[in-house]
């Protein structure tokens, strides 16, 4: 065992950058030690944008992080007053200061609660919903879809440029996000006692497998769901709504860590970031790595209606 695998986990957090290559080469027990560590919830959070447009001006509904190529990836509902019933997204690609760089079209794809980014090269491919299903008014997806990031193009639910997935047999509302430091896929689905969070090789996907690495049951009384994250062994839940007479500043949005391997809830905090936003309702989750260290990033949308906003804070402080 080498003395790097001997030191202690605060250590191993110290060495950020080095940790991040530890996995990248497989590092198993490097990797191990590192996924005991979890975010301090009640530690100051920093902002990473703000009050930034996407490409359409409806509300952000989450986003992720392309860590290797340094961009960010937004997903909304497209303009227009059908598209929520339809199932029909806009996914914006920005620049880490905000600038946008491009869109694509999701037709039938669902409600695009959360996403993930897995960079390959220079590109990026998109785990999102797919084959959107109504549900109370809206459209929320069936299925699991894999496609590669092209500017300016439109893809429907049955077109080919997606690779689909059934990780759930009979699973309802799917969503997917991808943790960078294990290489797993995290998907949130329904069934008829209610949401659990299922844990995937990400590769062992890619490759036709379904083994659970675990699933869990939601804790209850979280609130008003608005999107989720994973990093190591642990699990983040943003909850909350907007501002309004019954939510008024600094709001209700929390942050609730979840145990993966136990479903146990570990921590929950308010938090007060970005409460000077007007509207202000919690939107998305996403792990973000800047010079080898983890962020745990969560949204807000603003703004007025027909004229939308993203902004984005985050947590970095590791225990």
């Amino acid at each position: 065992m080498t003395s790097r695998v001997l030191m202690s986990r605060r250590s191993l957090l110290g060495l950020g950058a080095g940790v991040m290559a530890a996995w990248a080469v497989g590092g198993r027990a490097v990797a191990e030690e590192v996924g005991q560590a979890r975010f301090e919830l009640s530690a100051a959070s920093s902002e990473v944008l703000w009050r930034k447009a996407l490409y359409d001006e409806t509300v952000l509904q989450s986003f992720a992080f392309d860590n290797v190529n340094s961009h960010i990836y937004a997903v909304q509902v497209r303009n227009g007053a059908d598209s929520g019933a339809a199932g029909d997204l806009c996914l914006t690609k920005l620049s880490t200061a905000g600038v946008v760089l491009g869109h694509m079209y999701l037709l039938g794809f669902g409600h695009g609660v959360q996403i993930g980014v897995e960079p390959v090269g220079t590109s990026a491919y998109l785990w999102t919903e797919t084959d959107a299903v109504r549900v109370d008014g809206s459209a929320r997806g069936s299925r699991i879809a894999r496609f590669e990031f092209a500017d300016g193009r439109t893809l429907t639910a049955s077109s080919g440029e997606s690779q689909k997935y059934t990780l759930v047999p009979g699973a309802t509302n799917t969503t997917c996000a991808l943790d960078p430091s294990t290489n797993r896929l995290v998907m949130r689905y329904a069934q008829a006692s209610g949401f659990r969070y299922a844990v995937f090789d990400l590769k062992d996907v890619e490759a036709g497998g379904t083994t659970r690495l675990y699933d869990i049951a939601t804790p209850d009384g979280l609130g008003t769901f608005q999107g989720y994250s994973a990093f190591g062994n642990y699990l983040y839940l943003l909850t909350g709504n907007a501002y309004g007479d019954g939510n008024p500043a600094p709001g209700n949005t929390f942050i609730t860590c979840v145990d993966l391997r136990t479903g146990a809830q570990v921590q929950r905090e308010l938090t007060q970031a970005g409460k000077s936003l007007d509207y202000r309702e919690p939107e998305g989750m996403a792990i973000q790595i800047v010079a080898g260290r983890p962020r745990l990033c969560f949204g807000f949308a603003s703004g007025v209606e027909k004229a939308r906003l993203a902004s984005i804070f985050c947590k970095s402080e590791l225990v």
